[in-house]
């Protein structure tokens, strides 16, 4: 499985809290929700949908799998949904216990162990072991060199701060744009993979 990072971000790299007010407050972040006036269905809906279609499991850190636990159970019987709720779901937490694990199909990776259980995803087939939101655990995957692919939904918005998934540990990391989609609303899509050694 390759591993696959998707993320709304605003010009200034942040992703916290694209989809509503009450999403991710840490911080004092006031902008919840900051993505809806870019949100168009040919660019960023098909964009989305591309890389769920391609998914054979979801890969969350612990304040992502529990946004979305929360969300896509009750919206059963939508096609999309029930894709999303279908699929095997996979969660990096030190504290939620395997009790916790109310959204089906959902196993629990302890945060100690990430790395090498990735590595072994990683190796199987299956389709692509996707990635949303979950920052801290996106920045670990990056400094791990364990992210495959990395679609950037480049919303034209600066937030002022909030949560990023980009590394801060002085790390050189190449990328090679593979392709780049414009909405009218001037958001890019933007897909990047892991540049060859020496480039």
């Amino acid at each position: 499985m390759r591993v696959v990072i998707s993320e709304f971000i605003s010009l200034d790299g942040v992703v916290q809290a694209p989809g509503g007010a009450e999403e991710d407050r840490d911080g004092g972040f006031a902008h919840g929700g900051w993505s809806h006036p870019f949100f168009d269905a040919e660019v960023v809906g098909a964009s989305f949908s591309e890389s769920v279609d391609g998914a054979g499991a979801l890969l969350f850190g612990r304040r992502t799998w529990q946004t979305m636990a929360a969300a896509w159970p009750e919206r059963a019987g939508d096609p999309f949904a029930d894709r999303m709720n279908s699929l095997p779901k996979y969660v990096v937490t030190g504290t939620l216990g395997d009790a916790d694990l109310t959204w089906n199909n959902t196993e629990r990776i302890p945060g100690e162990k990430f790395t090498a259980r990735v590595q072994e995803l990683r190796e199987q087939g299956g389709g692509d072991l996707l990635v949303m939101g979950s920052p801290t655990l996106v920045r670990g995957l990056l400094s791990e060199g364990l992210v495959d692919e990395l679609r950037l939904v480049i919303m034209p918005v600066l937030l002022g701060g909030g949560k990023s998934i980009f590394p801060e540990d002085g790390g050189l990391r190449t990328l090679e744009l593979v392709s780049a989609v414009t909405s009218g609303a001037g958001v890019q899509v933007c897909t990047y993979r892991p540049a060859a050694k020496g480039r």
